[in-house]
Formats: C-alpha cells, sequence, structure tokens
C-alpha cells in the first residue's frame, strides 16, 4: 500500500509542548497492571485503570496546550486525506485481520465462540453498528495515537539528531503499539485475538507519525472494526 503523503504541517514545534511526560503516567499503569496479583487483576477500576489515567492525563494536558488539535492531528484541513486514506486502510486491514479470527486462529485450535460472550457480542447488532464503533474508535485513537504516540515521540524526539529517526520515532511506536494491544481490558475482553491489535497499532502509529493526521486512523479503526464484527457475527450467528 503507497503511504499517504504528509499532512499539513499545522502543528507547533514539539520544544513548544506542555506536559509530554503526563504520558507516562498510563504507559506505567498498563505495565504496572502484569505485576500486581491476578486477584486485583480481576477488580473492574483496576482493569480500567490505564484508560482511566491516560483519559485524565490527556485532559490536563489539553488545558496546558492551547493548540492542541492540531498537536493531535485533528486540523481542518486533514479531514479529505482522512476519509480517503482512512477507508482504504480500513477495508485492507479489516479483510486481513477477519482471515485471521474466522480462518487462521480456529486452524491454530482456538475457539472463537467466546466473542459472543463479550460485551460487544451481547449489544444488539444497531447499537454496535455503527455508532459504538465509531465513538469508540475515535476515543482510543484520540488516546493512543493522538496523545500518548504524540507524546511519547515528542519526548523521544529529544534523544536523536537525526530528522529522519525524529520525526518515525521508533521508540515511541513501539511502546504506544504494546500499550494499545496489552490494554488490560483488551487483554481481558478478546483473549488471544488482543495479539492482532500489535500490528493494527503499529500501522496506524506509523501513519499517525508521517501524516500527524488522526482523522486516517479514526477511519481506517472504524472501518476496520466495521468489517471485521459485521463478518465474525454473521458467521458465529448463522
Amino acid at each position: 500500500m503507497i503511504a499517504p503523503e504528509p499532512g499539513p504541517r499545522t502543528a507547533p514545534a514539539q520544544a513548544n509542548e506542555w506536559g509530554a511526560t503526563l504520558a507516562l503516567l498510563p504507559t506505567a499503569a498498563t505495565f504496572s497492571f502484569y505485576a500486581i496479583p491476578t486477584s486485583l487483576q480481576e477488580q473492574t477500576w483496576i482493569l480500567f485503570a490505564p484508560q482511566i489515567i491516560a483519559y485524565s492525563a490527556l485532559g490536563l494536558w489539553a488545558l496546558r496546550n492551547h493548540d492542541f488539535i492540531p498537536r493531535l492531528g485533528l486540523a481542518k484541513g486533514n479531514v479529505l486525506q482522512g476519509l480517503r486514506w482512512g477507508l482504504l486502510t480500513g477495508l485492507l486491514l479489516g479483510c486481513l485481520n477477519t482471515i485471521m479470527i474466522l480462518s487462521v486462529y480456529p486452524h491454530l485450535g482456538y475457539d472463537i465462540n467466546f466473542l459472543k460472550t463479550t460485551l460487544h457480542g451481547r449489544l444488539p447488532f444497531l447499537v454496535m453498528v455503527p455508532w459504538f464503533i465509531c465513538s469508540i474508535a475515535f476515543l482510543v485513537e484520540l488516546n493512543y495515537r493522538g496523545f500518548l504516540l504524540g507524546r511519547l515521540a515528542a519526548l523521544e524526539s529529544r534523544l536523536w539528531s537525526s530528522a529522519l529517526t525524529r520525526r518515525f520515532s521508533p521508540f515511541a511506536l513501539i511502546a504506544s503499539a504494546m500499550l494499545f494491544a496489552f490494554d488490560p481490558f483488551m487483554v481481558n475482553t478478546f483473549q488471544q485475538l488482543h495479539w492482532i491489535a500489535v500490528w493494527d497499532g503499529l500501522i496506524w502509529g506509523a501513519i499517525w507519525l508521517r501524516t500527524k493526521n488522526l482523522y486516517i486512523t479514526v477511519v481506517a479503526h472504524a472501518i476496520e472494526v466495521l468489517v471485521m464484527y459485521s463478518t465474525v457475527r454473521y458467521a458465529l450467528t448463522s
């Protein structure tokens, strides 16, 4: 797939940003979750703690940076590019991951029927499609790509002299993808399927770093999940 062209350079220099270190709080919370006893991991408030901390940090960061909209990648000039590349990326990943769920995982001996008992599987189809899926796609991308990846990349940029390395921030990209895939709620809900989120996070993260356009990843996320959810739900209930 041809990489999308970079978006408009609307964000100011990262050196002027306040509070990029706030991204380290949900990072530490996610890693700490796996160090605590299993009995504590099963408590709902602890399961959601990394996300609660992340959105709280995002809110505080946004309050202190008046230019947070372009920093997140939500500049108005990015919308059309976001729709075009997001649709293409979402369709490709949606088809690939649907094949993984319906063919590859069962072939490896994994039972995917548990998906029918998840919250997503129990909600009415017309609630999930498109309203719930699109809302979650926006919130998740706002958190993991716009805030966490963006702030981790801002911190990492101080380590490199090469402009190319600063732009693609490999450590931030990998860290944000792993935080996304190993979010406690993600792992608890989707079990072994959470590994799919690793390459999703890497692809969406690489796109965001190249374009600084969050609309692409929001649309791609929503379209991918719409394709996967609809197809897998039909396959499991037919």
